[in-house]
C-alpha cells in the first residue's frame, strides 16, 4: 500500500523556518506545489483559486514584520497550517461543506486562529468537513488507500497532515471526530480536554461537546502545538511523575463494540506496552455503555437541532439527507429528556472517574476506532470507541499502532484525566517510543 508520508514533520519544518535555514516564502511555495500535486486525488482542501499568492503574500507580511533574525521567532512561525472549515478565518469564507449561501455563515475570525497567526503560522487553506461536522461526507479520500473513508468530520485536516500538505492542522471533535480521523489515516491526533480551546468563531455541531483539536505526524509536532492553541499550558507538568502510568483497559460492553482485527490488534498492543514495563490493569467499567450511547445521541441531536434552528428554516432543502435527519430527530426531542440525559451524563462522568481513580489508573487505553478505514465513501466510520471519552470531555490521543491485514493504519487511542492534557502528553511519549519501536513506521521526514 503506496502512502504519502515522507515530508517534514512540524518540529523539523518549525525549527529550520525558526533558525533561518528556511523562510516562509519558500514554505509557501512548497505547500502550494504539493496542494497542487496530491490534492486532486485526496480533496483535502476546499478548492481555493487565489491559494498560491495569499499565501506568498502572507509570508512576504510575516517576513517582513518579524524579527531580522531567529531569536523571538514564535513556535509556529511561517508554519504551514490546515483549518476546518467550521473555523472562521479572516480572508477565507467559510462553508462547513454544505450548499448554503456563503453570507449564512460567516462570522468572526476565530480565536483558536488568532491564536495559530500570534505564533507566527500561514494558514494554508481550509480543510474539508463533513456537512456541519455531523454524518454527510466530504469528498476527501484516505492518502493511504483513496477507496477508503478517511473518517471524519475532521476528514480534510487529518488526510492533509498524511499526505503531506501541511504539518499541522485544526479540527474538531464532537464525538469522534478527531480520534477516528487520525487513526484511519496513520498520524497523531489530539483532542484537549474539552473547553481547553475557545471555541469562539467556531460553527457549532453540539455545544456541550464539541472541542477543538490538532493533527501532526509525530507526538513532538502536538507537544509542540498545543501550548500555543490550549489555555493555560503547564509546560513544567508537575502531575506526571518521572514514573510509568498505570494503564487501564476498560473491561466490558465498551471494548466489545470494537471489531476482531481492531481487538486483535489491541491485545497485540497491550502485550508490547506489557513487555515494556508499563502495569496494565483491566477495570470492569460501563456496565450500562448502550444506555451511554443513548444519552449521548439524545443530547447531542437536540442541540445539533437547536443550533441550525433559524438556517434549516430558511435552507431545509440545501441541507443533506444524513443532516437533514440529525436535526429532526433532534427537533423531536423534548426539553425535559435532554434535561435528564444531561443528568445522567454528569452521573456517568463521576462514576466513570471515581472508577479510575479506585483502580489506579492514570491513562485508559482502547481501540481508537473500530477497525481500519472501511472501503465506503459514503459513510465516515464509527464513533463509538471515542463515545465515552467525548461524552466525559477527557483528553486523548491517537497514535499510530501497526496496519490492518488490508494494510490500512490502526491507532490506539490514550485517554487522560480531565484537565491533566499536559500529563497525556508528557506519558505518551515512551508510549509512542514503544510502538514505533514494534511496528516501524517512521514520522514524515525522518
Amino acid at each position: 500500500m503506496t502512502t504519502l508520508l515522507g515530508y517534514r514533520s512540524l518540529v523539523q519544518e518549525a525549527a529550520a523556518l525558526r533558525s533561518g535555514a528556511d523562510d516562509p516564502l519558500d514554505a509557501a511555495r512548497r505547500t502550494c506545489d504539493r496542494i497542487d500535486a496530491v490534492d486532486p486525488r485526496i480533496r483535502a482542501f476546499v478548492p481555493e483559486p487565489g491559494r498560491r499568492d495569499r499565501l506568498s503574500t502572507a509570508a512576504r507580511e510575516l517576513a517582513s514584520a518579524g524579527p531580522p533574525g531567529p531569536a523571538g521567532r514564535p513556535a509556529l512561525y511561517g508554519v504551514p497550517v490546515g483549518v476546518k472549515d467550521i473555523v472562521h478565518v479572516d480572508g477565507l469564507p467559510t462553508r462547513a461543506g454544505s450548499a448554503l449561501p456563503p453570507e449564512e455563515l460567516t462570522g468572526p475570525q476565530a480565536a483558536v486562529v488568532d491564536r495559530l497567526r500570534v505564533a507566527g503560522a500561514l494558514i494554508a487553506g481550509k480543510t474539508v468537513t463533513a456537512e456541519f461536522a455531523v454524518t454527510a461526507p466530504g469528498p476527501t479520500r484516505n492518502p493511504h488507500n483513496p477507496a477508503h473513508t478517511p473518517g471524519g468530520s475532521s476528514s480534510g485536516s487529518a488526510a492533509a497532515v498524511a499526505a503531506g500538505m501541511v504539518p499541522l492542522a485544526i479540527g474538531t471533535q464532537t464525538v469522534g471526530s478527531m480520534i477516528r480521523p487520525a487513526a484511519y489515516c496513520g498520524v497523531v491526533g489530539f483532542k484537549p480536554t474539552y473547553g481547553r480551546i475557545p471555541l469562539d468563531g467556531v460553527i457549532p455541531n453540539a455545544l456541550s461537546f464539541d472541542t477543538l483539536g490538532c493533527y501532526a505526524t509525530e507526538l513532538a509536532g502536538i507537544a509542540l502545538a498545543a501550548p500555543v492553541l490550549c489555555d493555560d499550558w503547564r509546560t513544567a507538568d508537575a502531575e506526571a511523575p518521572d514514573r510509568r502510568p498505570v494503564l487501564g483497559v476498560p473491561a466490558g460492553p465498551y471494548l466489545e463494540r470494537a471489531d476482531t482485527e481492531a481487538l486483535t490488534a489491541f491485545a497485540a498492543q497491550r502485550e508490547l506496552l506489557t513487555a515494556a514495563g508499563y502495569e496494565v490493569r483491566e477495570v470492569p467499567v460501563m456496565a450500562d455503555y448502550a444506555q451511554v450511547v443513548a444519552e449521548l445521541f439524545t443530547m447531542n441531536r437536540y442541540e445539533v437541532a437547536r443550533a441550525h434552528t433559524e438556517r434549516f428554516a430558511r435552507h431545509a432543502d440545501l441541507y443533506r439527507q444524513q443532516t437533514t435527519a440529525a436535526i429532526q430527530e433532534g427537533r423531536s426531542i423534548g426539553d425535559a429528556a435532554y434535561r435528564a440525559a444531561a443528568e445522567r451524563r454528569t452521573a456517568f462522568r463521576e462514576r466513570l472517574a471515581a472508577d479510575g481513580a479506585a483502580a489506579g489508573i492514570d491513562l485508559w487505553i482502547a481501540p481508537a476506532a473500530t477497525g481500519p478505514a472501511a472501503a465506503d465513501l459514503t459513510t465516515t466510520g464509527s464513533a463509538i470507541m471515542c463515545l465515552p471519552w467525548s461524552n466525559a470531555g477527557l483528553p486523548s490521543l491517537s497514535l499510530p499502532a501497526g496496519r490492518a491485514a488490508n494494510g490500512l493504519p490502526l491507532g490506539l487511542q490514550l485517554v487522560g484525566r480531565s484537565g491533566a492534557d499536559e500529563s497525556l502528553l508528557t506519558w505518551a511519549v515512551d508510549v509512542e517510543r514503544v510502538l514505533n519501536e514494534t511496528f516501524g513506521e517512521p514520522a514524515a521526514g525522518r
